[in-house]
């Protein structure tokens, strides 16, 4: 019998990084279930069976660094946030384990994605370089990146950059199949309060009218 092979040692990357220059506060704080947005994207990841986790700080930093659980986390901080999510990315590859063969890119403003999608994900992609969800609606997070793509993973630029990468290197790609549409990231208070609502949580509509996110 020949023997299996190894299981990839396999990074979740979280970017928390944002800047919430639509929500005026930050959204990485906004409290969410029994925690806060960031904490529930994180817990999600421990729940992945990650070998390890990194998680890309920006705005805000400090007050994340105090207010959030970072347990069991790397911990990168990105003073260039501003400059969109690609500089997270490539801050954050500095601090990989040298052991590292595959990232697992996750959003800290998108709740709505679960462990098991982060499992299909990781078993749908096999041995591709590039492996990507494919919701009901298109394309979307998280994304699987193998080694072979690092060197190119530093060199993106803005909030685009990685699906411009996919683009590029299209014939490459593995699409993973998901039920639903793709989760919902929070970029402005009606995005806070539609994710909300989704996870069972009823927001006042007149306070979120006057932009008084819950909190």
């Amino acid at each position: 019998m020949q023997p299996q092979p190894a299981e990839p040692f396999v990074t979740g990357l979280v970017l928390g990084a944002g800047g919430s220059t639509r929500l005026g506060q930050p959204k990485q704080l906004l409290p969410y279930r029994d925690g806060t947005l960031l904490g529930h994207v994180l817990e999600v990841a421990r729940s992945a069976c990650f070998d390890q986790i990194v998680a890309a700080l920006g705005g805000a930093a400090d007050e994340v660094s105090a207010k959030v659980d970072l347990s069991g986390t790397d911990v990168v901080v990105n003073r260039a946030y501003g400059s969109g999510c690609s500089s997270s990315i490539a801050a954050a590859l500095g601090a990989l384990d040298p052991r590292c063969e595959v990232i697992v890119l996750m959003l800290g403003d998108q709740p709505g994605v679960s462990a098991d999608t982060v499992a299909a994900l990781r078993a749908g992609r096999g041995d591709a370089p590039l492996a990507v969800c494919r919701y009901e609606d298109g394309r979307g997070h998280p994304i699987a990146f193998a080694q072979s793509v690092f060197s190119e993973l530093a060199d993106l630029h803005g909030d685009k950059g990685v699906w411009r990468l996919l683009d590029r290197r299209a014939s490459e790609v593995v699409e993973v199949a998901i039920a639903g549409r793709i989760p919902r990231d929070v970029d402005t208070p009606e995005d806070y309060r539609a994710v909300l609502a989704e996870a069972g949580t009823v927001v006042s509509t007149a306070a979120g009218d006057a932009g008084q996110i819950p909190g």
